[in-house]
């Protein structure tokens, strides 16, 4: 007999999630013992090509980037709940020497980096001859999409299909997937979104994408805070994406500054979130220097980021068990739990 449908309130509304055992157990593996996550993001490969060469970025190859992420694995995996990698640059290799270890989960990304079509109107697709099927069978604990969307763009509909793609492969997988929707503007007049515009696009998507079958959401901070000094009002947001997302939700770190990222994710835990995901805002610093130094900076003030941010998470985050509750099976379940 396959599991139950839980139900459970948020906010006042009602909402229904059905999750498998395995599911429950690889979200269990990337999360804290207080089930949150402060998970490291470590799959970055066009961005950190940029930041490594702005002049000629394809001039990095992939063995320095190989390189830096193996120091900063090695360094700060220990401290994560999880880590994300990308197939393409040493997963196996931190694996193999245990840069990784055991008792850390590992979420695979599964996003080709960058993306197809102009500025305005930005399309993601899957890594070639890459796939939820092969995340699972190397081990992954979970895997991550990263789209870019605006609800007005003409590639919306396709970025969805993706979506509702990828979820069907996890639930054939038992994979929980992490979905990570990056907002734009499409407005030629003006490059970036709004304050107003990010946090209203930001809540529309939590509510539409936690109902296309994602299990946590990687979101950004809801308001622009170069635009918006306004504390409150960041809490206020923050509470709004709470309220409409039907499923935990991650605060990604978007390469900010180490001391704005902590008060975010402070700000985020108590109004809702469920922890972080955070990348550049802990060790964009190690790219500058290398060898014994770069060691040095990533076991000490990043790794001291690590457990800043794990102690808030630990403190303040939403446990994911408040929106996903454990499977319901009866004694007899495990005849009709197939293989895909």
């Amino acid at each position: 007999m396959g599991s139950k449908r839980h139900h459970f309130p948020i906010q006042g509304a009602e909402s229904f999630v059905t999750i498998s055992i395995g599911k429950w157990r690889r979200l269990q593996i990337t999360s804290t013992d207080k089930k949150v996550f402060n998970i490291l993001a470590l799959d970055h490969r066009g961005n950190l090509r940029r930041a490594l060469s702005p002049d000629d970025p394809d001039s990095v190859s992939v063995e320095d980037i190989i390189a830096i992420k193996h120091d900063v694995s090695a360094a700060l995996a220990p401290d994560a709940s999880a880590i994300l990698l990308d197939p393409e640059t040493g997963v196996v290799q931190f694996l193999g020497d245990f840069s990784v270890p055991g008792n850390t989960g590992l979420i695979m990304t599964l996003d080709a980096t960058g993306y197809s079509g102009d500025s305005r109107n930005r399309t993601s697709r899957i890594l070639d001859d890459w796939s939820v099927g092969q995340a699972c069978r190397m081990g992954a604990s979970g895997v991550k999409l990263l789209v870019y969307y605006h609800p007005d763009s003409p590639e919306a509909r396709k970025q969805e299909k993706l979506i509702s793609e990828v979820s069907q492969a996890c639930l054939k997988f038992d994979m929980p997937f992490f979905l990570e929707p990056l907002t734009y503007s499409i407005d030629p007049d003006h490059r970036k979104l709004t304050s107003n515009e990010r946090r209203q696009i930001i809540t529309t998507i939590s509510k539409k994408f936690s109902a296309f079958g994602a299990d946590i959401l990687k979101l950004e901070f809801p308001v622009d805070v170069s635009q918006e000094k306004d504390k409150k009002l960041w809490r206020t947001a923050c509470q709004e994406v709470s309220a409409a997302c039907a499923v935990p939700w991650l605060l990604l770190s978007a390469g900010v500054d180490f001391e704005t990222y902590l008060e975010q994710a402070q700000i985020a835990c108590e109004a809702g979130a469920s922890g972080v995901m955070a990348g550049r805002a802990i060790w964009k610093e190690a790219l500058g220097v290398a060898g014994p130094e770069r060691r040095q900076f990533l076991t000490t003030t990043a790794r001291d980021r690590m457990a800043k941010l794990g102690e808030v998470c630990n403190r303040a985050a939403r446990p994911f068990t408040d929106l996903i509750p454990p499977p319901d099976y009866d004694v007899e379940w495990y005849p009709s739990y197939q293989a895909p």
